[in-house]
């Protein structure tokens, strides 16, 4: 007995790293159908052994069906997330619309796991920028701690982030760079990303952030405290896959390192690999197809009186993306919805 799940923008990157962690976790499926748009139908997918092909997402009828993973843009979103919520079948969304709706939960299940209590309002639930998912990870257990009052972070976030086409520019342009006549000029970045770094992602607000920081202090907020103050720098690089971060927290009470290291250490979802030798913390290229996310670099901040720094590194294709949706499903499923 299982559930009859949807995984629209199946073809995507995070669409078909959803249908692997589906099938890794050996969650309950009954039924399950790969959706997107027009122009990859008849596209095929692999879940576990079985290959599927795409149906149309415009035309799919989703009466009768469980749970709908979105991993498609705003726009599809905004037409067809509430054509499924309206047919009984509960959303669980990738996309930015819904995150910032008081009637629709952000949920990062390792932290505010209750208030998914609020998902039958709009049978919507919203995940979580990629960024600040790993970040509050991180953060929550700390703050549980001794609360935390302000969060200076900087991110090193990869070209998967922007989708297939940033990981096929990052590639083009790097085999460019050792075949000048082969120009590949930036098309999905703003500027050069092989052997460079990007401080831009997202569109630039009035007051001189990019969408992708603010989406970092709303969420953090919203998850974890509105009380905590965040200020963020994003930073895309030449990494294909796996999201670093940099991350200062000052405390209302001082926390030491060494027990900031065992509340890490015990915190559900993070792995600590802290060891003050060469090698001894975790970089992007080996958190890839990990569901964990690393913690390593734990130390005093001693420029402030209840300071402490950390280095954060994370699958954002999973714990940013596909995991995190997969574990509100498996939530969802434990708390609310009946098998078969």
């Amino acid at each position: 007995m299982g559930y009859k799940i949807a995984v629209v923008g199946a073809t995507g990157n995070v669409g078909r790293e959803m249908l692997n962690i589906l099938s890794e976790r050996a969650f309950p499926v009954d039924e399950i159908a790969a959706l997107a748009s027009r122009r990859s139908l008849g596209s095929e997918v692999s879940f576990g052994d079985t290959t599927l092909k795409t149906q149309d997402l415009a035309t799919f009828d989703f009466a009768g069906w469980d749970i709908a993973l979105f991993a498609v843009g705003s726009d599809a979103t905004k037409d067809q997330a509430p054509r499924a919520a309206k047919a009984g079948c509960v959303v669980i969304d990738n996309s930015s619309l819904y995150r910032y709706d008081p009637d629709v939960p952000l949920i990062v299940p390792e932290i505010n796991a209750d208030a998914i209590e609020g998902y039958s309002k709009k049978n919507i639930i919203a995940n979580p920028n990629c960024s600040t998912a790993q970040m509050v990870v991180a953060l929550k257990p700390l703050h549980d701690r001794t609360r935390i009052k302000r969060v200076v972070v900087s991110t090193y976030q990869s070209v998967s982030g922007a989708g297939k086409d940033g990981i096929d520019e990052l590639w083009d342009q790097t085999k460019s760079i050792y075949n000048p006549t082969d120009d590949k000029p930036a098309t999905t970045f703003t500027k050069q990303i092989a052997f460079n770094v990007i401080p831009h992602i997202g569109g630039f607000m009035e007051d001189g952030s990019t969408q992708e920081e603010w989406k970092m202090v709303a969420e953090t907020k919203k998850i974890v405290d509105p009380s905590i103050k965040v200020t963020a720098t994003c930073v895309r690089v030449p990494v294909f896959v796996g999201h670093s971060e940099a991350i200062n927290i000052e405390f209302e009470d001082f926390l030491d390192e060494e027990e900031a290291r065992d509340i890490l250490r015990e915190a559900p979802g993070v792995m600590v690999i802290d060891k003050r030798e060469d090698g001894g913390y975790v970089s992007p290229t080996e958190c890839v197809g990990d569901f964990a996310t690393f913690i390593s670099r734990i130390r005093q901040d001693s420029t402030i009186d209840n300071g402490l720094n950390l280095w954060c590194v994370s699958d954002n294709l999973r714990k940013g993306a596909a995991l995190n949706a997969v574990q509100i499903a498996e939530l969802l499923g434990s708390r609310f919805l009946k098998k078969g």
